[in-house]
């Protein structure tokens, strides 16, 4: 099968939740514009239809200033998904695992991250905490009711809720960039959870879904399954108007998410836009617009914003930015003075990648990035003036 062939297929291939092309699926049950691109190898094996995807990048981080760090370290995923049909309906079954626990309990340097723990004492603050080495584990199945409407069941451990936008690795206006958001805990931190069962109708252009699910975050052990509990909830409705358009709001209450906080219960609200276009003759622009609010109980009400954009050209160069706004109260939890405060920080990066090598099934590119902030006052002593922060990284990418 030539990449023609498979390029085909991909945009044939149906959904496993209902009577629509699968590059609407993004991450967990979320749902993309139509017109993403859905890289990966496509495969029949007898009964089942089967699509693998992978991405690694080795990345060294400089993240500036008195709080900065620097590492070398690898992040990417690898997921494959099979589906087949079962009586009236399709069964589905995915996997996805990541090389990120490896990279150490605390992770890698990123200013203005908060979010988990790496010793099961201390939050971690200007880092990104490591995925678990199983980010999915989970299993589908749907029923056509009409020629475009249908119902579905999802079930995962570890799986995603029906709650934010699909998670920055899986849209394609974040997913060439290997830095994670500083709005991740606003917005899509869920996607993975260790215990969720979804019920969902799909009725054209709209998708109504319910989760129950695990509110606690993964702990500190990134290589074991998590014993599931069902003590939190959302909710998700998402509507494709047209092709390029995907937008999404959800809701869902969070039980102790916080294994440092376990008295403190979480409030989310989402609200997501996404568009997706091609041009030119393949290439390719896709734009997220995102914001997030953490009712804490009890506590603090914090939003995030994040815009962000990538522009995938065909004669193999790939420019990304991201901008955010994040209500942050962990930042300087343990600096004495500074305890209990709330700051609003913000963030620009921009970045590319060229890909030198090309081959039916994959590409190889070289990539950097750079970090610009906006910070308060109070924060100058602590981070410096102008602190700038860098990454340079190889990019290996199943196509």
């Amino acid at each position: 099968m030539n990449g023609h062939d498979m390029g085909q297929m991909s945009h044939a291939m149906a959904s496993p939740l209902g009577p629509y092309a699968m590059t609407r699926d993004g991450s967990g049950t979320s749902w993309l514009p139509d017109t993403s691109p859905h890289e990966g190898i496509y495969r029949k094996l007898e009964d089942w239809s089967v699509m693998s995807h992978g991405v690694v990048n080795l990345i060294y981080d400089n993240q500036g200033g008195p709080r900065g760090a620097h590492k070398t370290f690898a992040s990417g995923m690898l997921m494959t998904m099979m589906q087949r049909p079962l009586g009236d309906g399709t069964f589905g079954v995915r996997a996805m695992l990541s090389p990120e626990p490896f990279m150490g309990a605390n992770g890698y340097p990123l200013l203005l991250a908060t979010g988990e723990t790496a010793n099961g004492t201390s939050h971690l603050v200007d880092r990104q905490h490591p995925h678990d080495l199983f980010m999915e584990l989970a299993a589908t199945y749907s029923q056509n009711l009409t020629a475009n409407s249908s119902v579905f069941v999802y079930g995962g451990l570890p799986g995603e809720p029906a709650l934010g936008p699909p998670a920055f690795m899986h849209r394609t206006s974040g997913a060439d960039n290997p830095e994670a958001p500083i709005s991740h805990h606003w917005l899509d931190s869920t996607h993975i959870t260790f215990g969720v069962l979804t019920a969902g109708v799909v009725m054209g252009d709209w998708k109504i879904e319910g989760s129950s699910f695990r509110g606690r975050e993964p702990d500190q052990y990134r290589y074991d399954i998590e014993r599931p509990y069902l003590d939190s909830f959302a909710g998700r409705v998402s509507w494709n108007p047209a092709r390029e358009w995907s937008f999404q709001v959800s809701y869902g209450h969070l039980n102790s998410p916080e294994q440092l906080a376990p008295t403190v219960n979480e409030n989310r609200l989402t609200v997501s836009g996404i568009y997706t276009t091609t041009f030119g003759g393949g290439n390719v622009w896709s734009t997220t617009v995102a914001w997030g609010r953490k009712m804490l109980q009890p506590g603090d009400v914090l939003d995030a914003w994040l815009i962000e954009s990538a522009l995938i050209l065909q004669n193999n160069v790939t420019l990304f930015m991201r901008g955010e706004r994040v209500q942050e109260g962990e930042l300087t939890e343990d600096i004495p003075g500074l305890e209990g405060r709330r700051f609003t920080v913000g963030k620009v990066s921009v970045g590319g990648i060229y890909d030198f090598v090309r081959t039916e099934h994959a590409k190889f590119g070289l990539g950097g990035l750079v970090s610009q902030y906006a910070l308060p006052h109070d924060l100058v002593g602590l981070y410096g003036k102008n602190p700038t922060s860098f990454m340079v990284f190889g990019r290996l990418k199943m196509l």
